[in-house]
């Protein structure tokens, strides 16, 4: 399954948790791309469109939506974590629950309503050791109550690869009533993490939203995220920004849309969160990359990233003087795999000796979490993580 990148031989790749390289068919398509802008301009353009409208289709497949027009485009994770945190009608005394651990997007982002009276509720997943709690779901599915209006939680944390049960988690939600209205708490899940790595089902978890960028594991470029709202929730969302390509008619230009009330105007379904041009180069590499994983098939590529981990999990924990961060329980990991070597100092990026000799060595991996990340994807040989973990046996302070 290697063909379908063409990494330099010199580089070992385990770091899609931070961001990923682009297979050979997104390359080509970018490049075709670029030559027809070159040549012809936007001639075609209705046929950029018809990519766009692939794109979301892929992506509706990729995470088991109902409808295209339940996924919209933009630009990153935090985006669309915004546009929920700033879209829904929050008052004073409500409450969310987010993991403590969770990266800053999917934090700051609640932190900002704490200005509207609202209580954010940072759940650690770990005890006062610092160790994985045994049943972290729980933990959080306990932090809510009749005021929690969301919870909002990552599928797998960037950090030491906790995977989550999403279904447990989001079934809880759909059991607990936010008293105000006496509707359910709303489950919002950033999947980047996962997403291209492993198989997600939006409707088996219940989410009411599911964000992610492209650049990681969906193996595509910064600057093309999914944004999925389910349909019955989109009018629940305010729009705080406003355009063109929100509107039924996009492409009317004239004046005689001007005396329309503007709630007639906008488009129904997810595109109304997609105000202005869309990034045309972004959503052809996007669109090429979820073909290479669809066409390969999302079962086997999770096959093949779980084996890696468990292959890393194996021989990291032969290695003398090697802790293992990730959750060792195969249910509870899913790409990221994250350790140190106590006789190296972990206090921070700059003195983990280790991490600076794989980096200097070629080996892209990540330092998160007071530990070294290592992330494949379903490409990475045997042979070449064998290379990795050698300069981690052999390596000393």
């Amino acid at each position: 399954m290697n063909t379908y990148f063409q990494l330099d031989e010199h580089i070992i790749h385990l770091n899609h948790a931070a961001v990923g390289p682009w297979p050979i068919a997104t390359r080509d398509a970018v490049v075709a791309f670029a030559n027809e802008n070159a040549s012809i301009g936007s001639q075609n353009y209705e046929h950029w469109l018809k990519t766009e409208q692939q794109l979301k289709h892929k992506l509706a497949i990729l995470i088991n939506a109902r409808f295209s027009d339940e996924i919209a485009i933009l630009k990153n994770t935090s985006e669309g974590l915004s546009l929920i945190a700033q879209g829904l009608d929050f008052v004073a005394g409500d409450n969310l629950v987010v993991p403590a651990e969770e990266f800053p997007s999917n934090k700051v982002v609640w932190q900002a309503l704490q200005a509207k009276g609202v209580e954010i509720r940072l759940v650690s997943l770990h005890d006062d050791k610092h160790q994985m709690l045994a049943d972290p779901e729980q933990v959080l599915i306990d932090a809510m109550d009749e005021r929690t209006r969301l919870l909002s939680c990552s599928s797998v944390q960037f950090a030491l690869g906790l995977r989550l049960d999403l279904n447990r988690i989001g079934h809880a939600c759909k059991q607990n009533t936010y008293k105000p209205d006496d509707s359910k708490t709303l489950f919002c899940v950033d999947a980047i993490q996962s997403l291209g790595a492993m198989t997600f089902d939006v409707q088996a978890c219940d989410a009411d939203f599911v964000v992610a960028d492209g650049h990681k594991w969906m193996c595509g470029p910064e600057g093309t995220a999914l944004f999925y709202c389910r349909q019955a929730v989109q009018p629940q969302l305010q729009l705080q920004q406003f355009g063109w390509h929100m509107l039924k008619n996009a492409f009317d230009f004239s004046a005689e849309q001007d005396d329309q009330a503007l709630d007639d105007l906008i488009i129904d379904g997810a595109q109304r969160f997609e105000c202005g041009s869309p990034n045309m180069m972004g959503i052809t590499a996007l669109d090429a990359s979820l073909g290479v994983l669809l066409d390969i098939g999302i079962n086997k590529i999770q096959d093949a990233v779980l084996a890696n981990s468990h292959y890393l999990i194996e021989q990291l924990q032969a290695i003398p003087g090697v802790n293992l961060l990730t959750p060792t329980n195969a249910a509870k990991h899913a790409g990221i795999i994250n350790f140190k070597k106590d006789s190296i100092d972990n206090a921070s990026v700059d003195n983990t000796r280790l991490y600076q000799h794989l980096q200097s060595n070629n080996v892209i991996c990540a330092f998160r979490g007071g530990g070294i990340r290592f992330s494949p994807h379903f490409y990475v040989s045997t042979k070449l993580m064998d290379k990795a973990l050698d300069m981690v046996r052999h390596f000393t302070d």
